[in-house]
């Protein structure tokens, strides 16, 4: 026979198992009726939506939604995708709002803001970035003389990154630029 000690952790065990399984029973059923409510706001936010665009002038929607929707922007056009995207909220029972966007591809916020503020791009890395947009719109381009033109404006740079990345060439970077 088992002690009286015993007897009361094996009971107070089984009594927060059950706990356990009831509370995840009505997380699932909350995280259900958050999606069904959600995806209820998208349909009848994308008939609004409809109906401002129809019978208002350019940039109405926005008017209305401050006006009349208390969540931001952003969550009526998280709505609205998530109702385009399915047909019935069933297929994702049980998955939370941030769940279901995710494997719907609808971006969403992170779900903290960052503790400590985000560490700035050095300053060559952001030219860099710069350059390759406008090299990338460049090749795009039909027009050869203009290509022609950056390329020989672009010359002296390359001449002075190309032993940064040659192998032949060990030198140390900073040894390799001319000031």
């Amino acid at each position: 026979m088992n002690p009286p000690a015993e007897n009361s952790a094996v009971a107070e065990i089984n009594r927060l198992h059950a706990a356990v399984q009831h509370h995840v029973t009505q997380s699932r059923e909350a995280l259900t009726a958050a999606l069904a409510a959600a995806w209820n706001a998208g349909r009848l936010l994308r008939q609004e939506h409809e109906r401002v665009s129809a019978t208002m002038h350019r940039g109405a929607w926005m008017l209305w939604l401050r006006k009349n929707f208390r969540g931001s922007a952003k969550t009526a056009k998280r709505y609205m995708a998530l109702a385009d995207a399915i047909t019935e909220p069933t297929a994702f029972a049980g998955m939370s709002l941030r769940q279901a966007y995710f494997r719907l591809g609808i971006a969403t916020e992170p779900k903290r803001r960052r503790q400590h503020p985000v560490t700035p791009l050095p300053e060559y890395v952001r030219l860099a970035s710069r350059l390759v947009c406008v090299l990338r719109r460049l090749r795009r381009t039909t027009n050869s003389i203009a290509a022609e033109r950056c390329r020989d404006d672009l010359r002296v740079l390359f001449e002075q990154l190309q032993p940064w990345f040659s192998e032949a060439n060990q030198r140390r970077p900073n040894e390799s630029i001319a000031a």
